[in-house]
C-alpha cells in the first residue's frame, strides 16, 4: 500500500516556480505561527480586493523528512489567482522531531489562520485543508483526529473540507524500514493512520490519486473513500489515469496543468463547500 515518499534531491520545483505566472496574487512571507524556526508560513492573496475569500491551507509532502514552503509558490499562485486566500506553512521534520510533532504544527498553523486570516482578506469560517503525499497524511490526521485542533484551541468543525492528493491514509507506518524511525513514537501504530479516526462528523472530502502512482498506492485513497462513505460523510474519489505521484502535484502548476482536472476538481470542491456553508440553517 505504501512505498518510500521521496521528491528527488534535484527538485524540479524551483523550475516550476520560475515558470509559474507572477501575476494574479500578492504574497506575505515568513509569518511566524509558533516559536520554532520552522514555524513560519506564507500567505498568498488574490490580487483583486473584495469580500472575504475562502482559505486553502496547503501542506506539502516530502516523506516527513524534507520540504520548504518557498518551493510551493506555484501552489499559492494557482489557488490565489482563482480567488482563494492560500496559506503554505512549514512544519518540523524528522530527525528533529518524530510523530506527532508535525501534525501538531499543522494544527498550530490552522489556529493562526483562524485568528489572523481575516486581516489578509480570508474568511476563517471557510477553511479547506489540502496536502500532497506526506502533507495529505498530516492534513487528514488534523481533519479526522479532533485532538490536535482541540489542543491548539481551534473549535470543532473549523475545517470545511479536506482535499487530499496521493495521501497515505491507511498505511501501517511501522511496516516500512525507511519511515519506521519517524513513527516509532506512534502508540499504538493506528494512532498515526488517518483512516482510524473517521467518524460521521468528519468534514467532506475530495480524494485525488493517480492510477500510476507507485510511491503511495491508490489503495490508500480507495480505502479512505470507503470508510468515509460507510460513515455517511460526503466524499468524491477521483482516480486519474496514467498520472503518477509527482505528476499529480505538478498538475497544480499552470505551466504543467495539461491535467487541468486536478486544479479544477479542487476549486470546484471548495466552491461547493462555500454553497453548503451559505445554506446552513442559522
Amino acid at each position: 500500500m505504501f512505498a518510500v515518499l521521496l521528491i528527488p534531491a534535484c527538485s524540479p520545483l524551483s523550475v516550476v516556480n520560475a515558470l509559474a505566472p507572477k501575476d494574479g496574487y500578492t504574497r506575505v512571507s515568513d509569518i511566524p505561527y509558533g516559536p520554532d524556526p520552522r514555524h513560519r508560513l506564507d500567505v498568498y492573496k488574490p490580487a483583486e480586493p473584495g469580500p472575504a475569500k475562502p482559505v486553502i491551507v496547503f501542506l506539502y509532502g516530502g516523506s516527513w523528512k524534507k520540504g520548504k514552503r518557498v518551493d510551493y509558490e506555484f501552489v499559492g499562485q494557482s489557488f490565489a489567482s482563482r480567488g482563494f486566500v492560500t496559506v503554505v506553512p512549514d512544519y518540523r521534520l524528522y530527525p528533529e522531531v518524530q510523530f506527532p510533532a508535525f501534525v501538531e504544527d499543522a494544527a498550530a498553523a490552522i489556529a493562526w489562520v483562524r485568528k489572523n486570516i481575516s486581516a489578509h482578506g480570508g474568511d476563517p469560517d471557510r477553511i479547506v485543508l489540502s496536502g500532497h503525499s506526506a502533507g495529505a497524511h498530516i492534513a487528514a490526521m488534523v481533519a479526522y483526529d479532533g485532538r490536535y485542533l482541540k489542543s491548539a484551541g481551534v473549535p470543532a468543525g473549523s475545517i470545511a473540507g479536506l482535499a487530499g492528493l496521493a495521501g497515505p491514509y491507511s498505511f501501517d507506518p511501522l511496516a516500512y524500514r525507511t519511515i519506521r524511525p519517524i513513527f516509532q513514537t506512534a502508540s499504538p501504530p493506528e494512532s498515526a493512520r488517518p483512516i482510524s479516526f473517521v467518524t460521521a462528523d468528519a468534514p467532506p472530502a475530495l480524494l485525488l490519486h493517480g492510477t500510476s502512482d507507485g510511491t503511495v498506492y491508490p489503495k490508500n485513497s480507495e480505502e479512505l473513500n470507503a470508510k468515509l462513505r460507510a460513515n455517511g460523510v460526503p466524499v468524491r474519489l477521483v482516480e486519474l489515469e496514467e498520472v503518477g505521484h509527482i505528476g499529480i502535484l505538478l498538475a497544480l502548476a499552470e505551466p504543467f496543468s495539461g491535467e487541468e482536472r486536478v486544479i479544477n476538481e479542487i476549486v470546484g470542491f471548495a466552491e461547493g463547500l462555500q454553497t453548503r456553508i451559505a445554506n446552513r440553517a442559522p
